[in-house]
């Protein structure tokens, strides 16, 4: 038995044993079966990494769909668990390791050139002081509410590359992208990830989406801060969200505000968010209870339903609360606005009682904004009239 493979099995021992009294990162998983899901993974990771030599693993808080992995020497890997998908980030004038397993992709450090087509990643970059890492952008610049984004497109630090079904191949190869981050809409377009494959170009999907928890999602900001070596900035800046929500639930007690979430399609229908929805839950971490408490399945991963507006006022027709989504149909400015889009929600307990909301459009772009959303649910829901509202507005 050679070296190596000596190596390899005292550290899947070790990583075994590790697992079982929870030793793996800066924290123990909350139960057997995460423990025995966390050694699982990290004995694979192990495996795939060749003759590296393991040392910890990051212990996530709410994150359920990645994974991130400490070797010696810097090593990083990262997975994304929903495809199986590992990166190795290798240290900058570090050699790339011998035995890796020919599925994982090597990433060298400085991380730079990215093609970035997962918007709900630009937030945490910009976070993380990184915009800089991100050459090609897949939206125009007046598609971005960001304004480190706009600022570097404006000063051609960035450039638009196309959207995910449509890149600049020629462009992105080109300039020399490293590696193309995409949201979970390149599923329905793998012809563009095969392509990019042919160029030497690697994609990593963000699953940021399909976490349960809303800071699921932000806790994505220390995925990418392994990516770039900034894992102490990113962990500063989720224990700034997570603080928040610690705060806004010390007292759990229910407000009794029924609250619909929703916005009118333009053919007349109204779309409603889901009940396992990261927006249902916000409002629940906030106090409030979401009226449409048994709407569709978390199975297909979409995030919301259409529904007609007789169904929709038969439930939340005597809600307290509206807060009107502005995303798609953009910002409202009047509850006469919103009326004129159908008559039938003059009715509204809600618009009766001048207790009507609206988002505003750079929400979902802000990644890092779920504590401040919650903050500004709670005070809606509380009657707290001091709070400086974020990104929520009063309809009057």
């Amino acid at each position: 038995m050679n070296n190596r493979r000596k190596i390899q099995i005292i550290g899947c021992l070790i990583l075994i044993l590790a697992g079982l009294s929870g030793l793996l990162g800066c924290g123990s998983p909350s139960s057997a079966s995460d423990a025995n899901e966390n050694t699982k993974d990290t004995e694979q990771s192990a495996q795939a990494a060749g003759g590296l030599v393991y040392e910890s693993s990051m212990q996530t808080a709410y994150a359920t769909q990645f994974a991130v992995d400490y070797y010696e020497g810097g090593y990083v890997m990262l997975t994304t668990k929903v495809d199986g998908a590992q990166f190795l980030v290798v240290p900058e004038d570090a050699q790339e390791p011998e035995g890796l397993d020919e599925q994982v992709i090597v990433i060298h450090r400085p991380v730079d050139h990215l093609y970035l087509v997962a918007s709900a990643a630009m937030d945490l970059f910009r976070e993380l002081d990184a915009i800089d890492s991100i050459r090609f952008s897949g939206q125009q610049e007046d598609g971005w509410y960001i304004e480190e984004a706009r600022t570097a497109m404006q000063d051609g630090r960035m450039i638009y590359a196309g959207k995910y079904s449509m890149p600049d191949y020629e462009l992105i190869v080109s300039e020399g992208c490293s590696l193309a981050i995409e949201n979970t809409m390149i599923t329905h377009a793998p012809e563009v990830v095969e392509k990019l494959a042919e160029f030497g170009i690697p994609t990593l999907i963000d699953y940021s989406s399909y976490e349960s928890h809303p800071l699921g999602r932000v806790e994505w900001i220390r995925f990418y801060g392994a990516l770039l070596g900034r894992e102490e900035q990113a962990d500063a800046a989720f224990e700034q969200q997570t603080g928040i929500l610690e705060r806004i639930t010390q007292d759990d007690t229910p407000t009794g505000q029924t609250v619909a979430f929703f916005y009118l399609t333009s053919n007349g229908t109204v779309n409603v968010r889901k009940t396992a929805d990261y927006v249902p839950q916000m409002i629940g971490l906030a106090g409030g209870t979401y009226v449409f408490d048994d709407l569709g399945s978390d199975e297909d991963h979409k995030s919301s339903v259409n529904m007609t507006m007789e169904e929709f006022y038969a439930t939340a027709k005597d809600t307290d609360c509206l807060i009107y989504n502005s995303t798609i149909d953009g910002e409202l400015q009047s509850v006469d606005d919103l009326t004129e889009k159908s008559a039938m929600l003059r009715d509204f307990k809600a618009v009766k009682d001048g207790n009507v909301w609206c988002t505003t459009n750079d929400m979902y772009q802000h990644t890092m904004s779920a504590g401040a959303f919650i903050e500004d649910l709670h005070a809606i829901f509380t009657g707290d009239t001091d709070h400086q509202m974020t990104y929520i507005y009063p309809l009057n």
